[in-house]
């Protein structure tokens, strides 16, 4: 505490102090990573739930591929309320602060994934089932639209002078890691419980009540993240903001009049990134467990019922331990390249690094089908998709790092959390949301082949290019004169 004291005693013009030096580092780094882990370890629990559970428990429509693609769009439609959430937490998160913003995000998103645990499925109470879901995942979407914004600038803004990419991957790396505490917490129920149909198939037990645990488990997640985040004081970047007068009464509307521009470039700066991480995680996992036709067919041998291989969208026919352990293996690239990214993106700027990434994210679309299609040895097919997931990966990485310093870049302190957030969270509808309907759709179109996929993915890469394009570099944005003009006033 007396290190905090002494801190907050220096000039605010001192260099390289202007940035709330009443949060030690520890405290940000801490504050913006565990958060985020927490956020995304509840999203991607849901994401692989998507895929294994919920076409089964609340999707029975009797086709497969129907009920994948009714699962994927609850999925998505998370991201419809995450500019909600992006708009109503960045209001308060620019006009009040964003202390107690990050808390209420994280605790929405806690008590929506518990309670998902805690759901009746469709044998219970019927189609009643899907449509909670569907309420209890728009919440997860609405907390998540204020989350990462504020856990970004929480980062940025106590970031020492030259370091505000760096400390903004910190808030980053909360994906790679929630996703491995996700998968990692699913394998390990995987593996407790008993598999009379062998350890590569889902179990009876699983189905029952097994895929709950990690939804409940999230409770005790979140009871750490807000004990670290109730520490937090604001950041003497919001600070000024107040003292100066600059503190608007409606935000969105200073955000949209005076920013329009770069909230639309921010938007599209995002799109190939959201295209590439839905992709790489629900995508790949469909893909990569659904049955070769081969494997379907002697299923339905075994099971003496009719089976049509013209009509049949086949997969690579993994089991689900063994792909989800490729998946966390690229997903350790994942985190490091996140983490290199920040330097990188201080030293040579973050448009420069983008540019490159994207274009890198272009070609990688283009060669889905060298990586994902079956090869006659099955050993040669796994070394093709775990070289895959790492390429992939190590891009998402890449390109995600800097996302932390870009978009509050974009945009005046008394309108960072707004602008920030919107532009984030419209890009997940336009991205993230349609990604995996998208991707199951031109599956489906390909006769089973990912290259259709592939091209998706390059598209978006082209989009964002031009979004770079026609964007300025943000590397020496000063946050201490950036604050915006306005006036403080009430609701």
């Amino acid at each position: 505490m007396s290190s905090s004291s002494a801190a907050s005693a220096t000039p605010a013009s001192a260099p390289g102090d202007s940035a709330a030096p009443a949060n030690p580092r520890s405290r940000v780094i801490t504050a913006s990573l565990v958060g985020t882990t927490i956020e995304f370890y509840d999203f991607y629990v849901y994401a692989t739930a998507a895929v294994l559970v919920f076409p089964i428990l609340f999707f029975p429509t009797g086709n497969e591929t129907t009920s994948l693609l009714s699962s994927f769009a609850v999925f998505g439609a998370a991201m419809v309320a995450r500019p909600i959430g992006a708009v109503i937490f960045g209001h308060f998160g620019d006009r009040f602060g964003r202390k107690a913003t990050l808390v209420a995000s994280l605790l929405t998103m806690g008590i929506a994934t518990f309670l998902i645990g805690c759901l009746p499925t469709y044998n219970d109470i019927g189609w009643w089932a899907a449509f909670l879901l569907l309420l209890l995942r728009l919440f997860q979407g609405f907390a998540l639209g204020g989350e990462w914004s504020g856990a970004a600038l929480v980062a940025t803004e106590n970031a020492p002078k030259g370091k505000r990419a760096w400390y903004g991957t910190f808030p980053q790396l909360g994906a790679p890691i929630g996703f491995i505490i996700a998968n990692t917490v699913f394998l390990v129920i995987n593996f407790a419980l008993p598999h009379p149909d062998g350890p590569a198939q889902r179990s009876e037990a699983f189905l029952t009540w097994g895929w709950r645990v990690p939804f409940l488990f999230s409770a005790v997640m979140v009871i750490i993240g807000l004990w670290v985040r109730l520490k937090l004081v604001e950041s003497e970047t919001f600070t000024k903001a107040e003292q100066t007068g600059a503190i608007r009464k409606f935000p969105l509307g200073e955000v949209i009049r005076s920013n329009w521009k770069n909230l639309i470039l921010g938007t599209f700066i995002m799109l190939a990134t959201y295209v590439l991480f839905y992709l790489m995680t629900s995508f790949t996992l469909s893909y990569g467990t659904k049955p070769t036709v081969e494997g379907a067919q002697k299923v339905a041998d075994a099971a003496g019922t009719a089976f049509d291989p013209s009509t049949y969208v086949a997969g690579l026919g993994f089991g689900y331990t063994d792909f989800v352990i490729m998946q966390i293996i690229g997903v350790i690239f994942f985190g490091i390249f996140t983490l290199l990214s920040g330097p990188v993106a201080d030293t040579i700027g973050r448009r420069k690094l983008l540019i490159w990434v994207t274009a890198a994210i272009g070609v990688f679309g283009l060669l889905f089908n060298v990586f994902l299609m079956p090869q006659p040895d099955p050993k040669f097919t796994g070394a093709l998709v775990q070289a895959f997931l790492v390429f992939g990966f190590m891009l998402m990485g890449a390109t995600f790092g800097p996302m932390g310093a870009v978009l509050p870049e974009l945009f005046p302190t008394n309108v960072r959390y707004t602008g920030s957030a919107i532009s984030y969270n419209v890009s997940s509808i336009l991205g993230a949301a349609l990604a995996p309907l998208v991707a199951v759709a031109l599956w489906a179109a390909a006769g089973g082949q990912p290259w259709l996929v592939g091209l998706y993915l390059s598209g978006s890469a082209v989009l964002t290019l031009i979004a770079l394009a026609l964007s300025k570099e943000t590397k020496d944005v000063d946050y201490d004169t950036n604050i915006g003009l306005g006036e403080t006033g009430s609701l």
